[in-house]
């Protein structure tokens, strides 16, 4: 009988064992949608602490009816498929079913024209929004709530789940950009759309390409054609320079707009002009064409402002561009006009701006341009003088948010950041992220601010891992800025998530600068 107990004992043990192994492997730990390191941080998140699990049976589905929707859903079936193998493809339904990602267009306007509604159960993911922009930025939210490896271009075995719960999101301010300087150093169609990918990933909204200067001249215009030939042909230091057909450029803006980012371009003036000078004698006041210029110097070039060859030509500039830019802005530039007399200056400012509205152009213009009359909607981009951003708010202008101290992606992190320069000042992460567009400047308030830019120069880059370098991980804070509420926004809090960014940046290859700030290590091992 001892024998038999202690058999039986065994047996109870053995099956108690078992028992419990068969409850853990099916019990998972809770999830904490509230504690996801999405960047921009949500308006308002509620965690219900369970899963939504990817699989191959899973659907991408939209309500029937619009194809800018099925383009959306598309595109996340392209970013989910490479990483977890499966062949996702959108399906049209007017009521979603289990096991489903659906997104949805709303009949009225309560998410606003980027807000986003995002419910998440274990058996759907639902995403709502009123425009398809919101539908957009929502999907980056569901890239950020997947697992870091769902980056990765070849197949990755992991669970792909998403935590559960509600978002419900929309930004702070309307414009969220970036600009690239392709005069300086020439960036090709391919290193742009990279950018572009990189950029709408955080929710950006706007590229700016500062498209001409002393050194280079990057887009054709068809009735100028020396532009391109002679103005493209070189760059800082002396390279061979670039620049985009009308065709390459029009491609550009149209991925660009397939990620709902408005391209935003600028040609510099009357300053930041001698690669036109250089192509055009008859620019020049002495009817001499200057020699090419690689160097790095500003405010040594102008445009014969009393000339009507001048206005005939940036009439003609404006107009090509304009018709092959479908967003609302074009940037006359109109910083360090240094060799700009005042007396010239004001009235070429003032006729600019109407040659712009001509073309049913919106001006942005830096804030030099504030010393001139500005038109009711001209847009003044406060860069560096107070003054000039405080005479453009008493005009009534619009301001738009890049102080060189704090948002110039240009600037050096430290002494020894191996790119960039600083001038303006040593951008380390947490002083990018650690300032409020409406707090920064003295006189301009939230009502004055359309919303925040950050400028990328290229005097001292030439490729994409110098980009990436010089924008990654100070852009996802320059994001965040623009889209969450300051009363949100927190150092600490943040540098946690951005830490949390690091899988992903290498999965995308990006050359980052791994901050002493941000505790990277636990994200890496």
């Amino acid at each position: 009988m001892r024998y038999k107990r202690k058999d039986a004992a065994a047996i109870l043990c053995s099956a108690i064992l078992m028992i419990s192994l068969m409850i853990s492997c099916k019990t998972q730990p809770p999830s904490d949608l509230a504690g996801a390191n999405l960047i921009p941080e949500p308006a308002t998140v509620n965690a219900t602490g369970g899963w939504f699990e990817l699989g191959e049976k899973t659907t991408i589905s939209y309500r029937d009816g619009s194809e800018e929707v099925r383009s959306i859903a598309t595109y996340l079936g392209g970013r989910i498929n490479p990483s977890t193998g499966y062949n996702l493809q959108p399906v049209a339904t007017q009521e979603p079913g289990k096991n489903s990602i659906y997104l949805e267009l709303l009949t009225d306007n309560s998410t606003g024209d980027e807000g986003y509604i995002l419910d998440i159960t274990k058996d759907l993911v639902k995403l709502s929004a009123s425009a398809p922009a919101g539908l957009f930025r929502g999907v980056q939210t569901i890239m950020q709530l997947l697992p870091p490896s769902i980056e990765e271009k070849s197949v990755q075995e992991t669970k792909w789940q998403i935590p559960t719960g509600s978002i419900n999101d929309r930004p702070d301010y309307a414009y969220r950009g970036l600009m690239l300087d392709v005069a300086r150093h020439f960036f090709n169609v391919e290193e742009v759309k990279t950018l572009i990918d990189q950029i709408s990933y955080y929710k950006i909204n706007v590229l700016h390409l500062h498209l001409s200067d002393d050194q280079g001249w990057r887009i054709e215009i068809k009735s100028w054609p020396k532009l391109t030939e002679v103005g493209g042909k070189t760059e800082v230091g002396g390279g061979e320079g670039g620049f985009f057909t009308q065709e390459q450029y029009s491609d550009l803006v149209k991925y660009a707009a397939a990620r709902y980012i408005t391209i935003v371009p600028e040609i510099d003036m009357p300053g930041h002009t001698n690669a036109a000078l250089a192509s055009y004698a008859e620019l020049n006041c002495n009817g001499k064409a200057t020699e090419l210029y690689t160097g790095t110097e500003v405010g040594f070039s102008t445009f014969c402002t009393k000339k009507e060859i001048t206005y005939k030509f940036i009439d003609d500039v404006v107009r090509e561009i304009s018709a092959i830019t479908p967003g609302p802005y074009f940037h006359i530039g109109g910083d360090e006009s240094h060799s700009t007399k005042k007396e010239d200056y004001i009235p070429f400012v003032n006729r600019v701006q109407e040659i712009v509205a001509s073309h049913g152009k919106q001006v942005i213009g830096w804030d030099d341009i504030a010393i001139s009359t500005l038109k009711p909607n001209t847009i003044a981009q406060h860069w560096a003088n107070i003054k000039n951003a405080n005479m453009a708010v008493a005009q009534g202008a619009k301001i738009l948010m890049s102080p060189a101290t704090k948002a110039y992606t240009d600037m050096q992190y430290d002494s020894t950041s191996k790119f960039g320069l600083h001038w303006a000042a040593y951008i380390e992460v947490d002083s990018a992220y650690i300032w409020d567009p409406a707090q920064f400047t003295p006189g301009i308030e939230k009502q004055n601010i359309i919303g925040i830019e950050a400028p990328l120069w290229a005097e001292t880059i030439s490729n994409s891992d110098e980009i990436e370098y010089l924008v990654f991980p100070r852009l996802p804070g320059y994001a965040e800025i623009g889209w969450t509420s300051p009363s949100k926004r927190n150092w600490e809090d943040y540098r946690n998530r951005l830490a949390a960014q690091a899988p992903r940046f290498r999965a995308w290859g990006i050359d980052f600068y791994e901050s002493p700030k941000v505790d990277w290590n636990p994200a890496l091992k």
